[in-house]
C-alpha cells in the first residue's frame, strides 16, 4: 500500500453545504484519493487537554453552532466508530508524561463532519476524532510526527480549520476571489511558506505573518495545520494547494502533503 497523504483543509461552516463550488471541490478532491481505511479528524472546535480520543461508536454529532436555520441541524453522519485505530492511536501518543483520555459519548463535531459528508458522503469510512491539547504549534506539530505511521496503514489524516478565521471581518458582499487585504496578505503569506517548506516560519506565524493576529484573533484554526504538517515530514516537497479563494473574505486554502 501506497503512503496514504495528509491533509489540511478549511472546513467553512454548516452553510457550507450550500456552496456547490466548495462541495464540488471537496469531491473531486476525495475522488482523487485511494479509498482510506479509516479518517483522523483533528478540528478546530475540539480543544481538551489531556489529549482526548472521541467516540470508537456511532453516536450522534455535536452540532455546535447557534443561530442557523433548522435543517442544519437535521444533518446525520452515521460514520462507523474506529476502536482498533483508537488503540493505535493510544499506543503512539500515550507516554507516562503525556496521558491521553477517552470521551466514548462526543460525537463528531461540524468541523469534522461537514467536510466529511462531501468527501465521504456514504459515511462508510470509519472515523476517529481527537483534540487538540495545546495550541502550541510545536506541541501540535510533535503530535502530528507521532501519529504519521498511521499513514502506512491507510489512515487519512485530516487538520480541519480555517486558512484565516476573523469572523468579525467576514464580508457577506464580498464575491469569492475577494478579501480584505488582511486575509489576502496572511493567505499569500502562508501559501509562499508552505511552498518554500518553511516550517519554522509557519511555527512561528504569530510574529512571521503579516495581518497574523488580525487573521487568526485566536489561533485554533490555523492550528490544526501543524498536526497535518508534522503528519507530513519527510514529505514536504509534495505539498500542494488543492482548494483556494476566499468566501465572505476569509482564505479557504487546503492542502495535501504525499
Amino acid at each position: 500500500m501506497t503512503r496514504t497523504p495528509v491533509l489540511y483543509l478549511s472546513h467553512g461552516a454548516p452553510p457550507l453545504a450550500d456552496d456547490r463550488l466548495w462541495t464540488g471541490q471537496l469531491a473531486r478532491w476525495s475522488g482523487e484519493l485511494d479509498r482510506p481505511t479509516a479518517v483522523l479528524v483533528v478540528s478546530a472546535h475540539w480543544e481538551e487537554a489531556p489529549l482526548t480520543l472521541g467516540a470508537t461508536t456511532t453516536v450522534p454529532l455535536i452540532y455546535d453552532f447557534w443561530g442557523f436555520p433548522e435543517h442544519y441541524y437535521q444533518v446525520t453522519y452515521p460514520a462507523p466508530g474506529a476502536p482498533e485505530l483508537a488503540d493505535k492511536v493510544r499506543k503512539l501518543l500515550r507516554t507516562p508524561q503525556t496521558p491521553v483520555h477517552d470521551d466514548p459519548a462526543r460525537g463528531l463535531d461540524h468541523g469534522a463532519y461537514v467536510p466529511l459528508v462531501e468527501m465521504f458522503p456514504e459515511a462508510d469510512v470509519p472515523v476517529l476524532q481527537i483534540s487538540m491539547p495545546s495550541l502550541d504549534p510545536q506541541v501540535l506539530y510533535e503530535v502530528g510526527r507521532r501519529l504519521a505511521p498511521l499513514r502506512d496503514e491507510g489512515v487519512l489524516i485530516i487538520g480541519s480549520g480555517f486558512f484565516t478565521h476573523n469572523l468579525g471581518g467576514m464580508n457577506r458582499a464580498l464575491p469569492g476571489d475577494q478579501a480584505p487585504d488582511w486575509s489576502a496578505e496572511f493567505d499569500a503569506w502562508g501559501r509562499a511558506a508552505l511552498d518554500a517548506q518553511d516550517i519554522d516560519a509557519l511555527l512561528d506565524f504569530e510574529v512571521k505573518a503579516p495581518s497574523g493576529r488580525i487573521a487568526h484573533p485566536r489561533t485554533e484554526h490555523f492550528a490544526p495545520l501543524f498536526v497535518t504538517l508534522g503528519a507530513g515530514e519527510g514529505d514536504q516537497e509534495t505539498q500542494r494547494t488543492v482548494i483556494d479563494g476566499f468566501w465572505y473574505g476569509l482564505a479557504k486554502r487546503s492542502i495535501q502533503i504525499g
